[in-house]
């Protein structure tokens, strides 16, 4: 059966062309009007699910799909049965038969040229169990592999409402929902050996590529302008700098004056070009400076001369040695009456052992002020000089190569990352790897804004066209095609999921080992925030509140707003939900509410660290501490039948209530500790006895009691812990 116009179609099924149309537009079907043309395979499919439906209104009191077809409303087996039904399908379309027949070989081809779908034979344990090593696969390659035919599918489907073809391609967990009306449930392959060689081998060759060219053609390497990252403590100065630097006002947008996400600029002296990455100044981000110092070339270490090296000024110049960078110190604020530049080289020599050059030494140094623009250009003059001495080269031709520095949800373009290109050209239209995402470069942004063709060596951009968000500080690669793009992240996930899934069964042991070997008690965060920079700087800072006795769960993080999906996790987690610069989805708050989920946003990181202390702070099991309350000795016992030893005290000093607890103490040593039954001064019973009055009292489940025995009576009494964190230990 040919191709066929919709008022051919509605002729031969008895129907109005409107009527038509209509269902076909209910079944997701683009009909524009009579003459619309739909191919053989629609064709076939429309004139069974319409026959059924004639014999339905027919006959409603018998279902269709078992008197015509009993194994469609049975899970179908891979088995025999089934194989008959394409012998049907012969007798009626021959021509279709030949048709799938030759489609069979160029299926074939296709799959060994296609390296997304790279899987082996299905393996099975039993006969509805089908093992597979990826990720996606098409409708036809699913028949294929459950041994049934492929218009079967479709057509079942297409009974529900659902459009299918045979080349669409299903995720997992469609294909695998797919494979479960059928009977068949889907596992993915344990061969992780195999996996993992396969995605060594892939990320292998993309850095066996450009160490190869570093190698083999360093007449080909070209200086690249230099990539400066900007570090120093909080309110030093940093924004500001840069603010001058490129004449732009960012610090009094920013929340708290602080600096809050990784920025790229590119500015140019003397004819010559610097790129400049500003990091955060708050201590809670210490891995987006560290991301930043490796990405880059030398370190601007800005010291307030009012201020002098602080901690953070330490921990700057550790990521900076770190990366094995050359460090130039900018002693900012000098202009201040309080300033003193001499004492700020001091503490550098001995905090940071760093020699400034006036000194002797080799570190250089040199004097600004941000906010009245003195000294800028002599710091400017340094960064060319240093980068000079540095010879920073690059192959500036060929494949781009670039680190991600940022990326985000944007809500109205979608997935874009932040990159500085270390080698090649990075064009419009070229396909690349990031990490465990790939795409397709649609628009490339410079740091003005402005849309460009194409991205040379130290130049940030921000990159359009990405299949999913990449992670902070994963390295870009173009490669030749999408196919190969899509075959490295497949590789890339398929192992994350196999690892998800071992993860699942380890969490669930180490959970019910923790419970058995004693009172670990686990804080559970789930943690959303505008970009992945933020939420590693998050999971960092939280991760050093953790005490020995509290251990912080991280269950999940992410970027974008809070979701219904994460609600729901927090509830099966028995977590809370930490936002910082999101927003809250409307159905997420009304789920919380009815899950009874905490959701707190932030915008400030001071607030969300103290909150998490103050969380830490409740859990503690407070302290118990005994209190002594009064002292007494008995001076006589007196031993009644049937009741026991009543003990007759003289209170020595303090008091005894009837819900204190008692030590019994002979010749010094104690021979009970315990609780009292009662207590009565002279018949009366009564709450409490204090110094120097008598008391009887009956002691619970001890009545060898002697004259001259000393007692001590106490309460015990709680006390609010102080947080001991982990790393303050160390």
């Amino acid at each position: 059966m040919a191709k066929i116009r919709i008022y051919e179609l509605a002729k031969q099924l008895g129907m109005p062309s409107k009527e038509l149309i209509d269902e076909l537009r209910e079944l997701g079907l683009e009909a524009k009007n009579h003459m619309a043309v739909i191919d053989e395979e629609q064709t076939k499919i429309l004139v069974d699910l319409f026959t059924n439906k004639t014999q339905s209104t027919e006959k409603p009191a018998e279902p269709v799909v078992e008197e015509k077809k009993p194994a469609a409303s049975e899970p179908v087996k891979p088995s025999g049965a089934v194989k008959e039904e394409p012998k049907a399908i012969e007798k009626k379309e021959p021509e279709k038969a030949v048709k799938e027949k030759k489609e069979e070989p160029e299926t074939a081809n296709r799959l060994q040229k296609e390296p997304t779908v790279t899987h082996t034979p299905a393996k099975k344990d039993n006969e509805n169990v089908l093992f597979v090593n990826v990720l996606s696969m098409t409708v036809r390659e699913l028949a294929e592999m459950m041994k049934i035919p492929v218009n079967k599918i479709i057509q079942d489907s297409f009974s529900k409402g659902i459009m299918m073809n045979p080349n669409q391609r299903l995720e997992y967990d469609n294909f695998a929902e797919l494979a479960k009306k059928y009977g068949i449930t889907v596992k993915i392959s344990e061969e992780e050996e195999l996996v993992e060689k396969k995605e060594d081998d892939s990320e292998r060759q993309l850095r066996s590529y450009y160490d190869s060219l570093y190698k083999d053609k360093k007449h080909e390497m070209q200086c690249r302008p230099a990539v400066v990252t900007v570090m120093g403590h909080v309110d030093h100065g940093k924004t500001t700098l840069l603010d001058r630097i490129r004449k732009a006002r960012v610090a009094e947008g920013e929340a708290g004056g602080i600096t809050q996400e990784i920025g790229a600029y590119q500015v140019e002296y003397k004819n010559q070009k610097i790129t400049f990455i500003d990091t955060p100044g708050h201590e809670a981000f210490t891995e987006m400076r560290a991301r930043g110092a490796q990405a880059t070339d030398l370190v601007v270490l800005v010291i307030a001369a009012d201020d002098g090296v602080m901690p953070q000024t330490e921990e700057a110049y550790n990521h900076a040695k770190e990366a094995n960078v050359p460090v130039i110190v900018a002693i900012n604020k000098v202009d201040k009456p309080n300033a003193n530049v001499e004492l700020t080289k001091q503490q550098m020599v001995s905090k940071l052992h760093l020699v400034p050059e006036d000194w002797g030494g080799d570190t250089v140094t040199v004097n600004i002020s941000a906010k009245k623009g003195e000294g800028i250009e002599d710091l400017l003059e340094m960064i060319l000089l240093v980068s000079e001495m540095a010879n920073i080269r690059c192959h500036a031709k060929g494949k781009a190569r670039g680190i991600i520095i940022e990326s985000r949800l944007d809500p109205k373009v979608g997935p874009t990352a932040t990159c500085i290109l270390k080698d090649g050209v990075l064009r419009v239209g070229n396909y690349f790897v990031a990490g465990n995402t790939w795409g397709k470069v649609k628009a490339l942004i410079n740091d003005k804004g402005k849309q460009i063709k194409e991205g040379k060596p130290s130049e940030a951009v921000r990159i359009i066209g990405i299949d999913q968000v990449p992670d902070a500080h994963s390295i870009l690669y173009v490669v030749e095609s999408p196919n190969v793009a899509k075959s490295i992240v497949e590789r890339i996930h398929l192992k994350e999921k196999a690892d998800q899934l071992k993860r699942k069964h380890i969490s669930l042991e180490e959970f019910y080992k923790m419970v058995k070997d004693g009172d670990h008690k686990a804080l559970k965060i789930l943690i959303k925030a505008d970009s992945y920079g933020t939420v590693e700087a998050l999971k960092s800072a939280i991760a050093r509140l953790q005490t020995a006795e509290i251990t912080i769960e991280i269950v999940h993080s992410g970027i974008g707003a809070v979701s219904p999906s994460d609600v729901m996790l927090a509830s099966a987690s028995d977590g809370v939900i930490l936002g910082f610069k999101v927003k809250i989805d409307k159905k997420a708050e009304s789920d919380a509410e009815r899950e009874k989920v905490q959701i707190k946003t932030y915008d400030i990181i001071f607030n969300l660290i103290e909150d998490v202390k103050k969380a830490l702070l409740g859990m503690l099991e407070p302290d118990k501490v005994e209190e002594v309350t009064g002292h007494g000795e008995v001076r006589q016992a007196f031993r009644i039948k049937k009741v026991g030893t009543i003990a007759g005290v003289q209170m020595l000093d303090g008091f005894v209530e009837k819900a204190s607890k008692v030590k019994i103490f002979r010749n010094n040593i104690e021979i009970f500790r315990g609780v009292l039954e009662s207590l009565k001064h002279f018949q009366d019973d009564v709450q409490r006895v204090e110094a120097p009055q008598e008391c009887g009292i009956r002691f619970t489940s001890f009545d060898d009691v002697n004259e001259n025995d000393e007692l001590e009576f106490f309460q015990i009494k709680e006390v609010k812990r102080k947080l001991e964190f982990i790393q303050q230990e160390k």
